[in-house]
């Protein structure tokens, strides 16, 4: 059955000729039959058909081998060829079989109003035409058979069309409901990966900045002091553990099912934020704090953001600013947000920051990717980041982060706090 199905499919042509094969041969079958037989019963090969009824039934037959490429002319043709028989024919032959065919097919293929309007005017013409101008009587049998099987053939094909409709429309939406899930599955896979570049890009630039820093120091000072040449490498040991530490949590995150558990250390935060601010000045940035103690916790969200924005622009100030600079921290609440600035003496508008050029509507210019990351972490919570260089000399990294934050996808961070609503 399958393939009969696949063959009807790409051989329609083929399928229209057999059928109309088919219905000539129960048309001219049907013209050997008496239907008022002995005791009410069919007589076969009890009346013979004419010469003419025989040509009708073959033009009929023949019309329909083309009823898919125009069926409302097809419709036409074979109830010309009825109209002739019901009115010369006698005994009258089946030739309105070909037409109650036609019919079905323009109700399969056309729209229900169409539908409608063909099919009664079908109707009321062969029945009008049987009844009123036939040899036989209004009233008999073979003139209403004729309005029922047109009234049949019309429902029936108007059912198999909205089948077809309702099956297209289920096929339809499964397959957009596919495209959905599978569009879903990119963006969230894409949002994914989007955030563990930013943690490794703030990881690695932040603590290899300071293990660079300070290995200068210890080259620099290594015979004539030392002491401070010991006390460098003990801050390039810390920071690098604390940099495997924190790749160590940002790599758990891809573990699979079934893998060793991962790091439960919670993500860091402004609580963090003196332990960031002493490695700079370790590494001999001078850095101001000013903000607020003992204030509520933020989202973990926020928090996170936050943080990242601070060690990120303190890293650039660190790597870029000169050997002099100095940067000053503050973390204010201002109505139903928290800014975050971070100013530095640096040369200014005269260089370029690696990762964010001093020219900020050129975020890549230099392949680096600081202020884009910080700028994406802070758009994905509503925020806004501006950053440019300070009148007089200097740069400016400047956040504000809604403290009931939106976020574009799910941050495992977003588990290491409970409340949504704090605010600073």
């Amino acid at each position: 059955m399958n393939r009969f199905v696949r063959w009807a499919r790409t051989h329609p042509l083929a399928l229209d000729a057999t059928l109309a094969l088919g219905v000539l041969l129960c048309m001219v079958a049907g013209s050997f039959v008496d239907p008022h037989g002995p005791e009410g019963t069919y007589a076969w090969g009890a009346r013979t058909p004419n010469v003419l009824s025989l040509v009708l039934m073959l033009l009929g037959a023949a019309a329909l081998v083309f009823r898919r490429r125009a069926p409302l002319c097809v419709l036409a043709a074979t109830s010309a060829v009825s109209v002739v028989e019901l009115v010369t024919g006698d005994p009258r032959a089946p030739v309105v079989m070909s037409a109650v065919v036609a019919l079905f097919t323009v109700a399969a293929t056309t729209d229900r109003p169409t539908t409608w309007r063909v099919g009664l005017a079908s109707m009321a013409v062969l029945t009008g035409v049987a009844m009123f101008a036939g040899p036989l009587p209004w009233y008999s049998q073979e003139n209403l058979a004729i309005f029922a099987w047109t009234g049949m053939a019309a429902a029936a094909g108007d059912a198999v069309r909205s089948r077809r409709a309702f099956v297209t429309a289920i096929r339809e939406r499964a397959e957009r409901a596919e495209r959905t899930r599978e569009e879903e599955a990119r963006r969230r896979v894409a949002e994914e990966r989007l955030r563990i570049a930013r943690d490794l890009h703030d990881v690695v630039a932040h603590h290899i900045a300071l293990v660079n820093v300070q290995a200068g120091v210890a080259a620099h000072v290594m015979d004539r002091r030392p002491d401070q040449a010991k006390e460098a490498l003990g801050h390039v040991r810390e920071a690098s553990r604390s940099a495997l530490n924190e790749l160590r949590a940002t790599v758990g995150l891809l573990r699979q099912t079934g893998d060793p558990e991962a790091p439960t250390e919670p993500a860091p935060g402004l609580e963090r934020l003196d332990d960031l601010v002493d490695t700079f000045r370790h590494a001999g940035l001078p850095v101001e704090v000013a903000r607020v103690k003992d204030a509520p916790a933020l989202p973990a969200a926020v928090d996170l953001a936050a943080f990242r924005v601070v060690q990120e622009a303190l890293t650039n100030v660190q790597k870029h600013a000169g050997s002099d600079a100095r940067a000053e921290v503050s973390v204010v609440r201002v109505g139903p947000n928290v800014e975050i600035t971070v100013l530095d003496n640096g040369p200014g508008a005269t260089a370029a920051y690696g990762d964010h050029p001093r020219d900020p509507e050129e975020p890549e210019a230099n392949g680096g990717h600081g202020l884009l990351g910080m700028r994406e972490r802070v758009t994905a919570l509503g925020g806004a980041l501006t950053a440019g260089p300070r009148y007089g000399g200097g740069f400016r990294v400047h956040a504000i982060l809604p403290t009931k934050a939106r976020t574009s996808g799910t941050d495992p961070a977003e588990g290491a706090n409970t409340s949504e609503d704090a605010t600073i």
